[in-house]
């Protein structure tokens, strides 16, 4: 695996919740493989849905990166989501 799977899912068992940011567009990134391992592994210790916080599911130009890559803005939010779900 090249994700420490054990360490996720203990994170996962003490806090319920699971955010995963990467560069990779959302549809068929590796965010959606790590999700569904966890929700494997962890399905009854989740409280609230995991999220994937990525890149658009559309090609961008490399002059545009900055609106394309996850911000601090995007996975801020992701987080204040789950606390309140």
């Amino acid at each position: 695996m090249p994700w420490d799977v054990d360490t996720v899912c203990k994170s996962v068992g003490k806090t319920g919740r699971l955010v995963v940011s990467h560069e990779a567009p959302q549809t068929g990134g590796f965010g959606a493989e790590i999700i569904a391992t966890v929700a494997r592994r962890c399905f009854l210790r989740l409280k609230s849905p995991p999220l994937r916080v990525a890149g658009a599911d559309t090609p961008f130009p490399l002059v545009f990166e900055p609106l394309y890559l996850p911000s601090l803005q995007r996975v801020m939010r992701a987080i204040r989501q789950t606390v309140k779900f």
